[in-house]
């Protein structure tokens, strides 16, 4: 879709167009019959356009919920998107850090999903994007959801603006290249160097990395924070000039947070139950202060798995009850889960090279009962121990 005919989708003709889409879609048709039935009244350039809005607002509504309706979309602006949980996280992080909402400025906008969550928080909101059908879409999205503080969102090079007028500095640089997705921050677009430039010229800034940003590039006297949304870690963000300092774990929805207080994991033995920590506290390192929480101990310094001899219930981690430590072997295996009658498995694997997918296919799996596989290291051996979650029936 280009600019001109995203233009004529928010015309009245446009407008009339893809709600006749949507009515299509909802009714089972086949996208087929759909561009057949649009076709008849609209151009082919709009019909895709509304055809393709259709589908991308019924996606999105796993993400945006009930804004998804009214809001517009790309394939890769859905994709790229700040969940508006996570957003609004952050919105009230930077919302906190002044009795009065700044204005703000956010750098490589997208589509607006941090510019949403940022005016809702009060913040007036002045956001650029390089592109102008980006530049359009976040536009019609800051209107379509009838933001309480004013939104200005213009095209312009991230790298040319001045956010030294702007009471925060946020950026979310893009990261993708013609390639797929990038986990180097040097490819980043902007690069990091030039993200990390704008941020010190800031008043303070909060910079959005992937989840696998080396340490490395963390500036020394920041805050990292990483963020987990229902068990998946979804970003870091970079937050500098705010005062915080670290490294910090924050779970969503609750809104729990962890930092680092310098908590070391012993290692021993695999006790009777088994914790795998949050992926954000495994990013942020804090598994030492995780097995504070949970009383435990590594099984291995290398591997992220801890253990104790206590049932402790934590958001932090997920725990298990081990029925059986074995060392790995696909006979033996197959041998105990048949005996048991074990014909589910939930598989995990940490420090292992074992083919998952291989692994259920050799085993021949058959039975009523269920357990958890988890594949690891302790030492030089690989091993697997047979687990159940606390709350499963015995």
């Amino acid at each position: 879709m280009d600019l001109r005919t995203f233009r004529e989708l928010l015309g009245p003709g446009g407008q009339r167009a893809l709600a006749e889409a949507e009515r299509l879609l909802a009714a089972g048709t086949e996208p087929v019959a759909v561009i057949t039935a649009l076709r008849r009244t609209w151009s082919p350039e709009l019909t895709s356009a509304a055809l393709t809005q259709a589908a991308l607002r019924d996606r999105a509504r796993a993400k945006f919920g009930a804004d998804a309706a009214v809001m517009y979309f790309t394939a890769d602006g859905l994709e790229q998107a700040t969940r508006p949980e996570v957003a609004g996280h952050r919105a009230r992080r930077i919302a906190a850090l002044s009795p009065d909402p700044p204005a703000l400025l956010d750098v490589c906008c997208g589509i607006g999903g941090d510019l949403i969550a940022l005016a809702r928080a009060g913040h007036p909101v002045d956001a650029v994007d390089s592109d102008p059908l980006t530049v359009e879409i976040a536009r019609a999205n800051a209107a379509a959801l009838g933001l309480p503080a004013p939104v200005e969102v213009r095209v312009a090079d991230a790298a040319e603006v001045d956010p030294s007028g702007y009471g925060l500095l946020f950026a979310d640089p893009g990261r993708r290249g013609a390639g797929g997705r990038t986990f180097d921050p040097m490819a980043y677009s902007p690069a990091w160097p030039v993200v990390l430039d704008l941020a010190h010229r800031a008043k303070a800034a909060c910079i959005k990395a992937a989840p696998g940003i080396p340490y490395e590039f963390i500036p020394e006297h920041a805050e990292a924070e990483w963020v987990s949304y229902r068990g998946e870690v979804k970003e870091a963000a970079i937050w500098i000039g705010t005062g915080a300092r670290g490294r910090r774990a924050t779970l969503l929805p609750s809104g729990a947070t962890l930092t680092a207080t310098g908590a070391r994991a012993d290692v021993g033995p695999v006790g009777r139950y088994l914790y795998e920590p949050d992926g954000a506290a495994i990013r942020a390192h804090l598994i030492g202060e995780v097995a504070e929480l949970v009383d435990g101990h590594l099984i291995d310094p290398r591997i992220a798995y801890l253990t104790g001899d206590r049932a402790v219930r934590t958001e932090w981690a997920a725990g298990y009850e081990v029925t059986d430590v074995l060392p790995f072997s696909v006979k033996r295996l197959r041998a105990v889960l048949r005996e048991r009658g074990i014909g589910t498995v939930t598989m995990k694997k940490r420090g292992s090279a074992v083919d998952v997918e291989r692994l259920r296919k050799e085993l021949r799996l058959s039975g009523d009962g269920s357990a958890v596989v988890v594949l690891t290291r302790i030492g030089d051996r690989p091993y697997v121990l047979l687990c159940r979650p606390f709350d499963q029936d015995r």
